[in-house]
């Protein structure tokens, strides 16, 4: 574990050295829980906004966007059931002072009999080696078994105790399973009590009677309360999507591990309208399509799992998350839910208005059901970031640090480095630049070694380096250099595009 915590280290570090995230407000100090992108981060960020919009809203005919706006009327709020019901179980240590989310607490202390499990499973491996056979082992080994009923256990009475909203009965499995203050190391803990989530603030005059409007803490329901106005204007048939990015917020008081949990944070979500009856279909079409969406940026399966949900929130029929293996351990990337016809009944009810389907095939009116799927978009940042982060030790015995993102996410498309700053090599660097910057992201440098400059580029995700020589001069052909391989090929001018572009289909 120690190593990961010092590679989680070096990234959150990479990150900032290199221009990607800045910790907010830092000539004040900082706000916790608050990052900026920076020059290099944003245009990361931006690149895996639009291959998610291409693959949710350009590849599918019936899939639309939208932009909603952040406020909203508050008693959108209610009928969502966040106003009562958006609540983390917070618990005190008594000695150390610090504040703890109950579940999260639990979810570690699972996490530690898992580590149990899986240094049983490594033992094994390399004790019997090719002829291991892991299904085998986990299902007859009674250490494994011993550990894998105790976690069952303990999902099970927690799933139970948060179904039931009772708050002491968690303090007193916390108690039960030893669970420490990871500061203080003692078990002197308060009782447990919920604390709700959304951030107020004032808006001029919304209603008669109040003037609380809430930054929203979700995109969903920009979604829901515009769903009649797409359709209609749209003339969408069912089923259909309507997508969306954008901000959320979320007061959470134990926002950590970088920019996994922030208070301000994007969304990336997709809710798809679906005839009553049919939605667990879709719900098992979109668990496939969004897994194969990860597996098309060139991570490894491993990395990804599948962790059904126990306790389902109050409007869902079926809920899983895609969880990515963090540095820090498996946590979620993405959740997929069937929503039932909770959020549009609700908002019908409220608002005294029909949000109903007319379905020309069946010849009737229905309230449509929802099959969501709702990506973090700076938890994908992360996933990818910590996956492309490498340190490597090349042939020669010398280092470097290399960001392998996919190409077609990378910030800088290709960099131009004429090899010297003299000799006319500047100017035609500047000419190749002014034809490829219609098409991609590059960038021009011509300050130390060339060595140094690749290193450089290899630090940002660069997947290509061109360089002006002599030759170049003479014949019109550069040397491009592809960051993963270091390989290095000699190419006309007049190719350069079509190869950079052949080159961004690649996922490495």
């Amino acid at each position: 574990m120690a190593n990961n915590e010092d590679l989680f280290k070096k990234i959150i570090s990479h990150a900032k050295e290199y221009g990607f995230i800045f910790p907010s407000s830092e000539i004040y100090d900082g706000m916790a829980a608050v990052y900026d992108y920076g020059q290099y981060g944003v245009e990361l960020k931006n690149n895996i906004k639009q291959y998610w919009w291409k693959s949710m809203v350009q590849m599918h005919e019936n899939i639309v966007g939208i932009d909603s706006s952040i406020f909203m009327h508050p008693t959108i709020w209610k009928a969502s059931g966040h106003v009562d019901a958006f609540n983390d179980p917070l618990i005190d240590n008594k000695d150390s002072k610090k504040r703890y989310r109950a579940d999260v607490l639990i979810e570690d202390h699972i996490a530690k009999i898992e580590d149990k499990i899986n240094k049983e499973v490594e033992k094994a491996q390399k004790r019997f080696g090719e002829s291991f056979d892991k299904t085998q082992f986990i299902t007859t080994n009674p250490r494994v078994l011993e550990n894998q009923a105790k976690i069952d256990d303990i999902t099970k009475r927690f799933a139970e105790l948060m179904k039931d909203n009772d708050l002491s009965g968690i303090k007193v499995l916390i108690e039960e399973l030893g669970i420490v203050c990871p500061i203080s190391g003692s078990r002197n803990w308060t009782d447990v009590r919920q604390f709700n989530l959304m951030f107020s603030t004032q808006m001029g005059s919304v209603t008669e009677d109040t003037n609380v409007v809430y930054l929203r803490p979700e995109t969903a329901q920009g979604i829901f309360v515009n769903y009649l106005n797409v359709q209609k204007t749209g003339r969408m048939k069912i089923p259909f999507g309507i997508a969306q990015i954008g901000k959320a917020f979320r007061n959470e008081i134990v926002a950590r591990q970088f920019i996994f949990r922030m208070r301000e944070f994007e969304q990336m979500e997709m809710q798809y309208f679906v005839r009553p009856g049919e939605e667990l279909k879709w719900f098992e079409y979109w668990k496939e399509t969004r897994k194969k969406w990860h597996l098309s940026l060139g991570i490894p399966e491993e990395k990804y799992r599948f962790h059904d949900h126990d306790k389902l929130a109050h409007y869902a029929n079926a809920a899983t998350d895609i969880e990515f293996e963090f540095p820090f351990g498996f946590k979620e990337l993405e959740g997929i839910h069937s929503r039932t016809d909770f959020d549009l009944k609700a908002h019908q009810e409220f608002s005294g208005k029909k949000l109903q389907y007319f379905d020309p095939e069946l010849n009737e009116s229905y309230v449509p059901y929802v099959v969501e799927t709702s990506i973090g978009l700076d938890r994908t940042f992360l996933a990818i970031f910590s996956y492309a982060f490498k340190e490597e030790t090349l042939e020669d015995g010398s280092t470097r640090v290399v960001l392998n993102l996919p190409n077609v996410l990378a910030p800088i498309k290709a960099a131009v480095l004429p090899l010297v700053k003299k000799d006319g090599m500047p100017e035609k660097a500047r000419e190749i630049i002014d034809c490829l910057k219609q098409d991609y992201m590059v960038q021009y440098d011509e300050k130390d070694a060339i060595g140094k400059r690749y290193r450089r580029q290899d630090a940002i995700g660069t997947p290509y380096c061109i360089t002006i020589d002599t030759q170049t001069l003479e014949d019109n052909t550069v040397t491009i250099r592809e960051r993963k391989s270091m390989q290095q090929d000699r190419i006309p001018i007049a190719e350069l595009s079509n190869y950079i572009h052949k080159g961004l289909s690649i996922i490495h």
